[in-house]
């Protein structure tokens, strides 16, 4: 009897091992708006669902890193679900003082950028299995806007 369990078990493992699963990406951090109360950065997040139902998205987790010194971090609670065999574009969004950046000048140097590392965690309800995060990671370089692109 317990050969067939562990044969089961193996068989049940194999099948989910080689089933599709949800995927995600994650654009650039790019500057959505600035003004003297916060510099808003916003980043898109693609969920590709393969399933043939809805799949529910339970939170979305960030932080953004700049020389080993957080930049923001939070999370989107509930943005929704994927639709069955779709793709979902989510938006991460989050204010950032101008203060913290102004901080951050002189690491920017004479390129006016800032070097980053995006960390999202993308938690999703799979059905079965229960809760699952996809980890994203993405290193860019995020351009500050001069005084000429502000006025």
């Amino acid at each position: 009897m317990a050969t067939f369990m562990d044969q089961a078990k193996d068989f049940v493992a194999d099948k989910i091992a080689h089933m599709e699963k949800p995927s995600a990406d994650l654009t650039w951090v790019q500057i959505k708006d600035v003004s003297h109360k916060a510099v808003t950065l916003k980043s898109d997040v693609t969920v590709t669902n393969p399933y043939d139902h809805d799949l529910p998205v339970v939170e979305i987790s960030y932080r953004l890193r700049s020389n080993n010194r957080e930049i923001t971090s939070g999370t989107v609670g509930d943005p929704g679900s994927v639709p069955a065999n779709a793709n979902t574009v989510m938006e991460v969004v989050s204010d950032v003082s101008p203060s913290f950046l102004f901080n951050l000048m002189k690491d920017i140097g004479a390129d006016w950028d800032i070097d980053y590392d995006f960390d999202v965690g993308v938690k999703l309800n799979l059905p079965i299995i229960g809760s699952f995060t996809i980890p994203l990671h993405k290193k860019g370089c995020l351009k500050l806007p001069t005084l000429s692109d502000l006025f």
